[in-house]
């Protein structure tokens, strides 16, 4: 296929190869990939900029999108491109290959790390999806930290540089500049930008931005990083919405309710951390999906109204394929058996198939499908059986459809359980603010409300 790049595919493009240090936060569906490997072409076979091209991706996207996108386009099909996945033996000769570019998942990169140390081979890096390197605590970011003097050209990419707020910027922007634009340690960041918000003595569970900051460190970075939406630049279908009520039964209400009062009330007098938030409302998810594991980690199973109202919109579906969410192992065992044609989306070849529209009934979990996956040609309807907190999963999850190359209208259905916290997470996704705050200003709210029911 013959690529005739956007207006802004050609500038962002530009920007990589003008830059050494470039951070591409471009809106999903904007064609990062083919951006990128475009630019990379140019400049080892115009510029001879390059020498070897490292590629770290989450594992689905190092997989399949990269080989993919070099495939699909005239003049990226002579480029080379060797998978250091698989075991240790595979991932070593994968690394001894001769290619022009080499994938490897990012949970590899501390394995990359030891086994080349001062003789790090690549000069050019691309970290696909950077918000995955936002904590400078996580293993992946300290190894790559100690090889990135060696590093001469680094390109960042991600639709979602601060999903949780600008706290998570520091890691990611260390590791294009080396701490020249915000600072080379996470505490002077937090002194220059923030101020300490809920603590427990010395230790900070919050922090809050200084009031400019956003801009502060927008013009900082500016020089580097270039932003654009796919609202601004592109003309996709119209994308619809809808939330599914469930009505659960007068006994499974009273199983919820009985369970919201076991779970929160013995918190009432007590702090609510953020662990003990997510322990609670995962349990009452659980329950609103229709099962819960109990304490000798069996499933429960309580309903299966979630279940009954897919299989309506299977039905209502008249043979168009479904992308269906899930968020439990339980959730998937009981829509496998529900759905015995169902497939979980486990590798390339489920891609390949889906895309051809073979699969009626894909399903997986947004942790895995989230980032750079191009599920586009394979349908254009999206069911989430369950959601949890993390707003950028979510965006991610639904960009896997609605994205470049999308020919109809993007179709996303939400099945959620009426009076359960189900209805907190939809309308904290509504209106962008899911994460962890929001979960815990949810679980306050239900102790207050429980509470004050039973006054």
């Amino acid at each position: 296929m013959k690529f005739i790049p956007h207006q802004y595919q050609e500038y962002a493009g530009s920007h990589v190869i003008n830059n050494p240090v470039a951070g591409l936060f471009l809106g999903m569906g904007l064609g990062k990939t083919v951006i990128t490997l475009t630019a990379l072409e140019e400049l080892k076979n115009t510029y001879f900029d390059t020498g070897k091209i490292l590629v770290i991706a989450p594992l689905r996207v190092a997989q399949d999108t990269w080989s993919r996108e070099s495939e699909k386009w005239d003049h990226l099909q002579h480029i080379v491109i060797s998978k250091i996945l698989g075991n240790r033996s595979q991932r070593e000769k994968a690394l001894k290959a001769e290619a022009d570019v080499y994938v490897i998942n990012r949970e590899n990169i501390p394995w990359l790390v030891s086994m080349t140390g001062s003789k790090w081979p690549f000069d050019t890096v691309v970290i696909d999806e950077l918000s995955s390197f936002k904590s400078s605590k996580s293993k992946r970011f300290r190894a790559l930290r100690r090889v990135r003097p060696l590093i001469h050209r680094i390109i960042g990419l991600t639709g979602t540089p601060s999903p949780n707020g600008l706290h998570d910027l520091w890691a990611q922007l260390y590791l294009l500049d080396q701490g020249e634009r915000l600072g080379k340690t996470i505490t002077a960041y937090r002194d220059r930008y923030f101020v300490p918000g809920r603590r427990d003595g010395h230790v900070v569970y919050e922090w809050k931005q200084k009031k400019e900051a956003e801009s502060r460190i927008y013009e900082k970075i500016s020089d580097i990083c270039i932003s654009m939406s796919a609202e601004d630049w592109l003309d996709l279908p119209e994308r619809i919405e809808r939330m599914v009520p469930i009505k659960l039964s007068a006994s499974t209400r009273k199983k919820y309710e009985q369970l919201e009062k076991d779970l929160l009330l013995p918190f009432e007098d007590g702090d609510i951390t953020a662990d003990t938030a997510a322990v609670l409302s995962n349990k009452l998810l659980q329950m609103s999906n229709g099962a819960v594991y109990n304490e000798k980690k069996e499933v429960q199973e309580i309903h299966e109204e979630k279940l009954d109202a897919l299989e309506d919109i299977v039905e209502a579906a008249n043979g168009k394929t479904i992308l269906c969410f899930y968020t439990y192992k339980h959730d998937l065992s009981r829509i496998l058996k529900r759905f015995p044609k169902a497939r979980k989306l486990e590798g390339p070849e489920d891609i390949a198939e889906w895309n051809r529209g073979e699969i009626p009934l894909l399903l997986t979990h947004p942790a895995s499908t989230g980032h750079g996956l191009n599920l586009q040609d394979g349908g254009h309807n999206i069911v989430w059986f369950g959601l949890n907190w993390s707003l950028e999963l979510y965006q991610q999850a639904n960009a896997r459809l609605d994205r470049q190359g999308q020919k109809e209208r993007v179709v996303i259905q939400h099945l959620v359980a009426e009076g359960t916290i189900d209805e907190i997470v939809a309308a904290r996704l509504e209106d962008k603010t899911a994460g962890q705050d929001a979960l815990l200003d949810a679980v306050k709210a239900r102790i207050e409300k429980v509470k004050g029911d039973d006054i």
